[in-house]
């Protein structure tokens, strides 16, 4: 199992940024792919972007493709989204994920580990 830590949440007017973090220990790290998620009160976790296990690959939702980018340092355990031109309908909770193997999708079901999550809100 990895254990997974999100950092960097916080309050943003719109159209500012935010870069989260996400620490994983207890296994290794490179060995697992990478994704994020995010989930309004009542709604859904939503998939916004993943990374394969070398940081070759990437996919993102086309709500947040070319405002987001997803990054990983694997000498650090360390995954991070880099967040541009903030929406008020991007105030959600922020979740990190892991999955194990070279390469994960958008189904949430695909991830093994999951974090405690980091709170993004994006004021008007």
């Amino acid at each position: 199992q990895v254990q997974l830590v999100e950092s960097g949440g916080g309050l943003v007017q719109a159209g500012g940024s935010l870069r989260l973090s996400c620490v994983a220990s207890g296994r290794t790290f490179s060995n697992y792919a990478m994704g994020w998620f995010r989930q309004a009160p009542g709604k859904e976790r939503e998939f916004v972007t993943a990374i394969s296990w070398s940081g070759g690959g990437t996919s993102y939702a086309d709500s947040v493709k070319g405002r987001f980018t997803i990054s990983r340092d694997n000498a650090k355990n360390t995954v991070y989204l880099q967040m541009n031109s903030l929406k008020p309908e991007g105030t959600d909770v922020y979740y990190c994920a892991a999955a194990r193997g070279p390469y994960s999708g958008s189904d949430r079901y695909d991830y093994d580990d999951w974090g405690q999550g980091t709170q993004v809100t994006v004021s008007p």
